[in-house]
């Protein structure tokens, strides 16, 4: 069974591969609009390894918590989240 955890290794050796190729086309001096439309397509895999990592969050973490009584821990949480994604 693939596991939350492993699916986002997964997802961040693929990252660090595209890392790697950006400074490859860098060093190469390859067009500059193929260079940005790779550290978009980098943006978007981190985007949703943070889409992946908050699901997992609200799942082993702050639904037990509310379960618990703990609702205004789980809501603090989430809106540090929510600012950070912000910025």
């Amino acid at each position: 069974m693939i596991t939350p955890k492993s699916r986002i290794l997964r997802r961040l050796s693929i990252i660090e591969g595209q890392i790697r190729g950006l400074q490859e086309m860098t060093e190469r001096g390859v067009y500059c609009i193929d260079i940005i439309t790779q550290t978009s397509a980098v943006k978007n895999a981190l985007s949703s390894i943070e889409d992946a990592i908050m699901e997992n969050h609200l799942n082993s973490c702050v639904i037990p918590q509310i379960k618990e009584g703990k609702g205004v821990k789980a809501t603090k949480e989430i809106l540090e989240v929510y600012r950070l994604k912000r910025r």
